[in-house]
């Protein structure tokens, strides 16, 4: 048998990172993931998929992820129930990943798509503290966070 969903999207809102009693590290965010067809009305529609992470992966994202960011996700489709606070039932479908990946850095200045008026703007900086800038506009090529984000990391602290 096989459970596996590989999904492309952008962050809807910064991942939450929380930590169990014993200290695991859990993470979640949402991804919007367009459909392939758009609807009757040409319009693009979206799915939003909830993600959870644990162990290092759940804290890279919350460190390195942010709000509109395109990342990969690799994992497994989970369906758990709970009863919440006015005693229903509820059903939840996440998809539990077991390695993100980065599809873009945070840069300063980096070309987006046209706007609706036609003409080209810029992407806001997504990034914080030290990585918050691109130094190599010289070099579209460079990736000056190579050695520095663990790109692509595998959750090994905690087995799915």
């Amino acid at each position: 048998m096989l459970n596996r969903v590989v999904l492309i999207g952008r962050l809807t809102a910064d991942p939450v990172l929380r930590y169990t009693q014993s200290g695991t590290a859990v993470g979640s965010f949402t991804l919007a993931v367009n459909r392939m067809h758009t609807n009757q009305n040409g319009e693009q529609e979206a799915d939003f998929i909830n993600i959870v992470t644990w162990g290092k992966t759940a804290e890279n994202c919350a460190q390195y992820l942010h709000k509109g960011r395109l990342a990969a996700v690799d994992g497994r489709l989970q369906i758990r129930s709970y009863e919440n606070r006015e005693g229903q039932r509820v059903r939840v479908a996440e998809v539990v990943a077991q390695s993100v990946r980065f599809l873009e850095r945070s840069q300063k200045n980096a070309p987006q798509s046209p706007g609706k008026d036609g003409s080209s703007g810029h992407t806001a900086n997504a990034g914080s503290g030290a990585n918050s800038s691109y130094p190599y506009d010289d070099d579209p090529f460079a990736d000056p966070f190579a050695e520095d984000i663990p790109i692509g990391t595998d959750n090994d602290d905690f087995p799915l």
